[in-house]
């Protein structure tokens, strides 16, 4: 594809890299309404509430781990050439996912369909940020960032719509059509683009990055999975992740040709936009995730119902993704993102008084509010980074963001997911004990039967279940104490945001710096400026 063509088409491109972005991003959506199904035995595949848990980690795992290893690949290879393979993997995976007859063959499937949306994710910005000239790199970045609030509309509701129609492998195999369509545009509408100087391969690098990003995101998870840093497989994952990645970063300082040039954080755009990322996907990841219970556990509605209360969020991202460049242009980068940082912190604090008899027009409203003021500050946030490297590092600068996404979130999961579980289980246990006690059980806080069931509010009204009669005192029980942990992780997710307003008011500059110029495959033509 020549040059010319290459930028006439950039906007059938950008459709092209949005499918591929939706197919990566609804999928772990729709897993998040399937995961009741998943556990009966009959329905899915009997899963338990610790594979579960794995059948979403094994993805983020892989996905995480490999991210930066296939930017910098990417740059070097051919951008196109390693979306296309990784659609491949990814559409493979999927079906191998819906045909799992065990929840370990399931797991395993996850992880490979984490390794093909690795090889595929930081493609579609560099792409992005080589096609568009400057002048329409934010407009372009607006649309990306708004087709994630699409698939966070697309996954649950077309997950649940699945569930109730389907068996549960149709969540999975509905992603190979769109993987399909995705392989057949490429070649016509996407061009080739790479670092046409990459230099020698960081072989080191790249070889610590993996490990030391793996041990670090596994230490996180399976410290929120237990609510606790205690057992040699966790603090010893997290130390040694901490210290490869150490090594990783003292390496890429001194090595003449970096996959990872620390320099680029000397930059505060770059700096300050990958902090504010962090914090904000920390801060909103957990909660979001932990809110599909409130939805299915506390207020009791169908996977498909919980699916459409994602709507109002979904359309306030479409809707201010695409918007937020003009306001930077308009009131600057300081502003906009302390603004929406603000307004993320009011919906939160919402959250902190959240209840089970919450009016639902208002919990609707607020989530619109929220994931529109996240629009505001992630797309500009995005911009920055990937326009403030050398466009041939356009691949790394994406990884790196989308990894910080990745690690922030399971952070997010892992710790917001230990604060409800603490405070879960310090409110629930009498409750338990007095059900147990009225069967004729020697209930007490180290029975192995009653610990299990004080993990989750899912475990406790499995108990409730099984205990006929007496376990019906458990269900209002159940919900208050889930109430209490989630007011508790709406706090800390406060506090972290209040951080980010900070860090945007000391450190952010105040103006939108120039863009790096693209080094790919375009010839600008004033007249054809703003033509799709």
């Amino acid at each position: 594809m020549d040059a010319g063509t290459a930028y006439r088409r950039r906007w059938g491109g950008l459709a092209v890299l949005i499918i591929c972005l939706l197919v990566l991003v609804a999928d772990n959506t729709i897993l998040n309404v399937a995961l009741r199904t998943l556990s009966d035995p009959e329905l899915g595949v009997g899963a338990s509430q610790s594979e579960l848990a794995w059948a979403i980690n094994s993805y983020t795992l892989v996905f995480a781990g490999m991210l930066f290893t296939f930017g910098v690949l990417g740059d070097r290879w051919g951008r196109r050439r390693m979306i296309t393979a990784g659609l491949a993997v990814f559409g493979a995976a999927s079906a191998l996912s819906a045909y799992s007859q065990s929840p370990e063959q399931l797991i395993a499937a996850r992880a490979v369909m984490g390794f093909g949306a690795a090889m595929v994710m930081p493609q579609t910005l560099s792409i992005i940020t080589a096609v568009f000239p400057a002048e329409e790199r934010g407009r372009a970045i607006g649309l990306w960032s708004g087709s994630v609030g699409l698939a966070m509309a697309i996954g649950p509701s077309a997950g649940g719509l699945l569930l109730e129609n389907f068996w549960w492998g149709s969540i999975f195999l509905v992603n190979v059509p769109f993987v399909l369509l995705g392989l057949a545009l490429m070649y016509f509408l996407v061009p080739e683009s790479r670092d046409e100087a990459p230099g020698r391969l960081d072989v080191p690098g790249v070889l610590l990055s993996v490990p030391g990003l793996v041990l670090l995101i596994y230490g996180i998870i399976t410290a929120g999975e237990r609510s606790s840093l205690a057992g040699p497989d966790v603090w010893g994952s997290l130390l040694g992740g901490v210290a490869v990645v150490a090594l990783f970063l003292f390496h890429e300082s001194r090595t003449e040709n970096p996959s990872l040039d620390v320099r680029f954080f000397r930059n505060p755009r770059f700096s300050v936009a990958m902090a504010t990322v962090m914090l904000m996907f920390f801060s909103m990841s957990g909660l979001i995730f932990f809110m599909s219970f409130y939805w299915q556990s506390v207020r009791e509605f169908s996977p498909f119902v919980a699916g459409l209360l994602v709507l109002p969020a979904a359309v306030g991202q479409m809707l201010l993704a695409p918007l937020s460049p003009n306001l930077v242009r308009r009131f600057g980068p300081r502003a906009v993102a302390a603004t929406g940082i603000l307004i993320v912190c009011a919906s939160l604090a919402f959250f902190t008084l959240l209840e089970a008899d919450t009016p639902l027009w208002l919990i609707l409203v607020f989530f619109f509010t929220q994931a529109s003021a996240m629009a505001v500050v992630l797309t500009p946030s995005t911009d920055a980074i990937v326009s403030s490297v050398p466009p041939g590092k356009a691949g790394a600068a994406s990884a790196m963001q989308n990894t910080v996404r990745q690690v922030a979130t399971a952070m997010g999961v892992a710790v917001l997911g230990a604060v409800i579980s603490f405070r879960y289980r310090a409110d629930i246990t009498p409750a338990l004990e007095e059900a147990a006690a009225q069967e004729g059980a020697a209930a007490h806080p180290g029975d192995p039967g009653l610990h299990a069931a004080g993990e989750s509010i899912e475990a406790t009204m499995a108990v409730a279940r099984s205990l006929g009669e007496a376990g019906a005192a458990l269900v209002a029980p159940a919900k208050e104490a889930f109430l209490s942990g989630l007011h508790a992780a709406a706090l800390v997710s406060l506090c972290c945001a209040a951080v980010g307003v900070v860090i945007v008011l000391v450190w952010m500059p105040r103006e939108a710096g120039a863009h790096q110029a693209a080094d790919g495959p375009r010839t600008p033509a004033p007249e054809a400026d703003g033509q799709g």
